[in-house]
């Protein structure tokens, strides 16, 4: 049967942010890893963009004194539409 489960506390601590960049045709292996967050492959402009944003939105997020698993949907929308605009 399945259907939606809340996630346990010990996942919650767990969460981060992944982001995968498929525009890569340099073969070059672009791997970046930081405070809940992984980002992997891009090329190096795309890489750069999401390093970029997610920087930005750890900052947002200390500002509101939160840790990732901590936002609902709506904040965590408002937090990465805020951080990528460029």
């Amino acid at each position: 049967m399945g259907g939606i489960r809340k996630m346990t506390e010990e996942e919650k601590r767990r969460a981060m942010l992944l982001g995968l960049g498929f525009d890569n045709d340099d073969g070059k292996k672009r791997i970046t890893n930081g405070d809940n967050f992984c980002l992997v492959g891009g090329s190096e402009e795309t890489h750069e963009r999401m390093t970029e944003t997610v920087i930005k939105f750890n900052e947002k997020l200390s500002r509101r004194g939160k840790d990732l698993h901590e936002l609902s949907g709506e904040e965590f929308t408002d937090l990465m539409r805020e951080a990528s605009e460029q």
